[in-house]
């Protein structure tokens, strides 16, 4: 009898390890839609209400941590490659940061919106993030 309540107990804690695993190989969600990606599909403006759509008004890399720079340097390039004519801000106030409820670094805002999360982009990769997002 003691055998099989020891058991039971086992295989449930063993099932609670596995589900926690699970948790952690999914991504959070960067648009706050809910889905499980790093980067966002879609972005509407929320932050510049004169801006026409497919326009940048703000791109804002929010830091934290050494590679945090990096995906700054390749986020300005990734600007400079596009032709815009829009400042990359390098956000470090952790104040500010949280405000955007980003709980990974670094992450990339575009718009006021985060766009991605958790990850150092390359500036292609930015490139290709923005065209993916209308701009």
């Amino acid at each position: 009898m003691a055998y099989a309540v020891f058991y039971g107990r086992d295989a449930a804690m063993a099932e609670k390890r596995k589900k926690k695993e699970e948790e952690k190989k999914t991504p959070a969600c960067a648009c706050s839609c809910g889905c499980a990606a790093s980067e966002a599909e879609s972005i509407t403006n929320d932050c510049c209400p004169d801006l026409k759509e497919g326009e940048i008004c703000c791109i804002k890399v929010l830091a934290g941590c050494k590679s945090c720079h990096e995906q700054f340097e390749y986020t300005k390039q990734a600007v400079k490659d596009m032709g815009l004519s829009v400042e990359v801000e390098y956000i470090t106030d952790m104040q500010k940061v949280m405000e955007y409820g980003v709980m990974s670094m670094p992450a990339l805002v575009v718009n006021e919106k985060v766009v991605a999360m958790g990850k150092v982009l390359k500036a292609a990769d930015v490139v290709a993030l923005l065209h993916k997002l209308g701009f």
